[in-house]
This record gives C-alpha cells, structure tokens and sequence, in this order.
C-alpha cells in the first residue's frame, strides 16, 4: 500500500474518553483536517501534503471512524454528537502542543468542526467548510428532491439494527455505490486505490459500521436540537468562515448553498468547486489554491 501521507507521522492521542488516530506533517501554523462520511482520514491525500508548506497539519479520523477508537453506545446517541467529537479535538489538538488552529472539515467532519467552533471560539481562529450547510438547515429543507438525494440521512438513523443489517448484506457494494453516487462523474474513478482499500475495510468492520449509524442518529435528535437552540438564541461564528460547495453536491441543490451560511455568520467567503460531494478528492487542487491563504492570514 503506497503511502498516502508522506513525510506525515502517524500518532493516536487521546480525545475524549477514546484514542483519536492522526496523521501529522507540515510546518507552519495549525489546521486540523476532519473527514465525513463513508470515509476516513484519506480523503485528505491529495490536499494535506500540499498545506504542508505552509501549516503544520492535523489529519484525523472522527471516533468509531478509520482507526480511531469506537465510543461506547448510549439511548441518547450522544457519544456520537458533534459536541462531544469536537471535545475529542481540544483534546487531540491541546496534547500536540496547539491551544489555538484552523479547522477544516468535510461532510460529518465539518459537522463537528463548525460544533467546534461554536462551542470554542476561543480555540479556533478560522473555519472551512466543505459541502454541507448546518444540520438544523440541512432537516429543514429536506424536500422530495433532496430526500431522493440524501437518503441516508433518515436510512441511517433509523434504531438499530435496522441500517446496520440491510448495509451488512453487502456492505462493499452500497459503499461503492454511495462513493460514485456523490461524485460528478458518478464513479470511481477520484478515488486513490489505497484510499479505497481503506473504506471497504471500515466497512466490513459491525462494530465501525454501526458507531458511522450512531452519528447519524446523534445527528438527527443531539444534534439537531443543539443546532436549533443555537439558532433559536441567535448564535453566530465568531471567526471567519470559508465555505466551500460542490457544483453537483448537496448544498447546490438548496439553491442559495452561500446564504444559509451568511445566516451563521458575518465574515463568510465562499466558493463553488467544479466537482461533487467530494472536493477534496475530485478537485484538491481549487480547494488549496482556495484556502491557503485564508488559513494563512491568520
């Protein structure tokens, strides 16, 4: 297997109450990298090691995902909330000597990255997004056209053991599917052969497959009450934001993908990348050239 992270060292660290497995290369100023949804650290092969000039880089996986360790399940689903993640990253961040970084985060990662941010705007200095809109935006316009879409939203985070046993009939085979599903070219071909070893693996792992069904419950009851309540209140990012939206991802098909962010915050740039879900593998290239300066201008 080719080394998708050169010059990167590999360490776990403790995070809240489990081990966190990292990927850390680069120097220069912070920036953790989180990952979503049905991947793991990998999806930032081909971006970490071009920040690696310019930021010291945390590339981690998410609890229950990749290597990091699996959370204990609770009726609540809290161990798999993006607060409790986000907690995992002080953790993780605060042990590797950096009480204050960068975030950028993809999909689920992004979830617990702007939860990070809301929750610790003393830590962060700034924030990107990649492809989502908030979790409280996302339920609120789920409308036929993006429920035919986002199927997994609901699908996932039906009780147990419901996802868990229709994906383990042929856990490979719906990855696969949902990986070419999201991208623009609706294939596999964006994906780095290694980097795809890695999600099968995940995959056919019961235990990694129902923490990634646990997320998804945190996400549609933890989650989205915590989103509302911070709307309700009038929250807002503290830092800059830059957000950035696949032209045939998710957020595109809300029609204003850039507005719904605007709502959570004054200091918002954006741009629209020409790939699917998944920038950082379709087109690495825009999203550096995109956010090394931001990142850098702290």
């Amino acid at each position: 297997m080719a080394d998708l992270f050169p010059g990167f060292e590999t360490v776990t660290v403790a995070g809240d109450g489990v081990d966190i497995f990292c990927q850390v290369g680069g120097e220069g100023p912070p920036l953790l990298l989180l990952h979503g949804y049905p991947q793991c650290h990998a999806i930032w092969h081909r971006v970490a090691p071009a920040f690696a000039g310019s930021f010291r880089c945390v590339v981690a996986d998410l609890r229950g995902y990749g290597q990091s360790g699996i959370a204990e399940t609770v009726p609540g689903h809290e161990t798999y909330s993006k607060q409790v993640m986000a907690n995992d990253f002080i953790a993780v961040m605060r042990e590797l000597g950096h009480e204050r970084f960068g975030v950028l985060g993809h999909d689920r990662g992004a979830r617990v990255s702007y939860r990070l941010a809301l929750d610790h705007p003393e830590r962060v200095s700034r924030l990107g997004i990649v492809d989502v809109v908030t979790t409280h935006d996302m339920w609120g316009n789920f409308d036929a056209e993006m429920a035919l879409k986002a199927y997994h939203w609901p699908m996932l985070a039906q009780p147990e053991p419901v996802p868990e046993t229709l994906i383990s009939a042929d856990p490979v085979w719906y990855l696969e599917h949902t990986l070419a599903s999201w991208t623009k070219e609706k294939s596999l071909d964006a994906f780095h052969p290694d980097a795809l070893a890695l999600y099968r693996d995940a995959f056919t792992q019961p235990a990694r497959l129902h923490a990634m069904c646990e997320d998804y419950r945190a996400g549609a009851t933890f989650d989205r009450a915590l989103d509302a309540a911070d709307r309700a209140e009038g929250r807002k990012l503290a830092m800059p934001l830059y957000f950035l939206w696949g032209a045939k991802g998710f957020p595109a098909q809300t029609g204003d993908p850039l507005g719904f962010w605007r709502s959570w915050s004054d200091d918002v740039t954006g741009t629209e990348l020409d790939s699917g879900h998944f920038g950082p593998e379709e087109n690495p290239d825009a999203i550096v050239a995109a956010v090394t300066p931001f990142f850098a201008a702290e």
